[in-house]
């Protein structure tokens, strides 16, 4: 894959090319650039595969450069030093990253991530994706990406009733009836969907209180969702899911 490194700070560059180059032999660095305008240029005229992008650029940022482009027929991995609101756009568009200093396993991880992405052709879907979350004035994030084996649902926050943990897997059941299957860890997308008001009812259930019907006394505690189905509570978890749920 061809790569060109967007970073405001050389030392980075320098650090991304050296851990590239003994990691990551089939990514072929075409150019570097260190701000955004710079960058626009060397895309135009390189036409990477690979984009990595750090986040925040004095006054600027990684997102006000893919602004700039139309279609966009590159993949990114976006590298910065802050896990902040531009980290959680980018996890809910099921977009990769990395957090300074970069970890030569996660590195290897995403990369090849980003060839299965470039080689489906779905990098510019979620680009897109992504930007429209980026431009809302809404504090909350209304869609996030599920990322299946030949495509990727754009769900609404708000239509799923529950996740539940098998292994290192997530089924997402949706308002619909609908399950899908996404392999990632539950933990990932509780961290994610709290700030939504999603609440850890146990280990393995993640649970949406818009759709409680109520709560069961039955088994020290369980909760009714409103299609019927019956999630249990675990002990450490009872005081505070009947203090979300104002039981």
């Amino acid at each position: 894959m061809r790569a060109i490194l967007v970073d405001d700070e050389q030392a980075n560059i320098e650090n991304l090319q050296f851990l590239l180059a003994k990691n990551c032999p089939e990514v072929k660095i075409v150019s570097v650039a260190n701000n955004i305008d710079d960058a626009f240029e060397k895309v135009n005229l390189h036409r990477p595969d690979l984009l990595f992008l750090d986040i925040q650029m004095g006054k600027t940022t990684g997102f006000d450069l893919l602004t700039k482009f139309g279609q966009k027929t590159f993949e990114v991995i976006f590298v910065t030093a802050y896990d902040s609101y531009g980290i959680k756009a980018v996890k809910f568009a099921a977009l990769d990253y990395l957090l300074k200093p970069v970890d030569p396993d996660e590195l290897k991880a995403a990369v090849l991530k980003a060839k299965e992405r470039f080689k489906h052709k779905v990098n510019g879907e979620q680009l897109n994706f992504l930007l429209d979350q980026i431009k809302r004035t809404e504090p909350s994030i209304p869609k996030i990406a599920l990322p299946q084996l030949h495509e990727i649902r754009y769900v609404a926050v708000y239509d799923i009733m529950r996740c539940v943990a098998d292994n290192t897997y997530t089924f997402f059941h949706l308002l619909n009836g609908e399950k899908i299957l996404i392999s990632k860890p539950l933990k990932e997308y509780s961290d994610l969907l709290k700030p939504h008001g999603f609440v850890r009812a146990h280990q393995s259930h993640l649970v949406n209180p818009k759709f409680v019907k109520s709560w069961l006394k039955e088994d020290g505690g369980m909760l009714l969702m409103d299609n019927g189905d019956k999630i249990s509570v675990s002990k450490p978890n009872r005081e505070m899911v009947k203090a979300i749920l104002g039981k």
